[in-house]
């Protein structure tokens, strides 16, 4: 029987108090209600819907496949401009591979884009925390979830690698999908990938921040594929 996550109604200023008020002391305190206070004044973009958000990166990948990257948000005016406080219009759950750097492969620049980034685009608790806090309270309208074309940590975890260290628990948390997409025809690394990407987005999608957004019409969560040959990212 799955838990029934509380309806909740979290505004900007019910986090700012929670921040100053539940978790209380030290630095992570201090830290919140800083860019809590930044963000009420946001200096990156104007609001825009989910689909805009989306079609933004769409046309962005686009640019970068066909070679005519604006590089955008770039100049040192944007660096003065996003300083003291930032207003991403998307927010990505990426892959810690080398290869597929968010700003290049999107056509995005300084204070566009809330970036988190683990081996596998594995949605941790503390990869969700991070994305709720840039949907809630930075204004994030869509989070995309980007794996990519032969995943080392997807690779992994299908052939039941020995590692060392904390890798394992990445390893861990791709297997259901290692296991769910196994009977697919076709390249079974590639299935796996993809289905670890959608696997994400609805762990992110469980997030009773996150789906409440989603409910207002705030948020949109998908999944992107990024081909590494060709720089493409196909939508899951």
């Amino acid at each position: 029987m799955s838990r029934q996550h509380p309806q909740i109604n979290l505004s900007r200023r019910t986090l700012f108090k929670f921040g100053a008020g539940a978790i209380g002391t030290g630095v992570l305190t201090a830290g919140l209600s800083s860019n809590l206070l930044a963000a009420e004044k946001p200096a990156a973009k104007d609001d825009i819907t989910p689909d805009k958000a989306l079609q933004e990166l769409v046309d962005g990948n686009e640019r970068f496949v066909k070679s005519k990257r604006k590089t955008p948000h770039q100049t040192h005016s944007r660096l003065v401009e996003v300083a003291k406080s930032q207003k991403p219009f998307a927010s990505v759950l990426g892959c810690a591979d080398s290869r597929v750097p968010s700003e290049i492969v999107f056509d995005q620049g300084l204070g566009d884009l809330f970036v988190c980034r683990v081996a596998g685009n594995i949605a941790t608790r503390e990869e969700i925390g991070s994305l709720e806090f840039g949907s809630l309270v930075l204004g994030s309208k869509v989070i995309m979830v980007v794996g990519h074309e032969r995943c080392g940590a997807v690779d992994a975890a299908i052939k039941g690698a020995q590692v060392p260290g904390q890798i394992g628990s990445l390893l861990e948390a791709i297997k259901p999908s290692v296991e769910s997409s196994k009977e697919e025809p076709g390249d079974k690394l590639a299935n796996a990938c993809k289905a670890n990407i959608l696997a994400q987005v609805e762990k992110l999608k469980s997030s009773p921040v996150l789906s409440e957004l989603i409910s207002a019409e705030k948020l949109k969560i998908v999944g992107g594929y990024y081909d590494l040959d060709t720089g493409r990212i196909s939508l899951v």
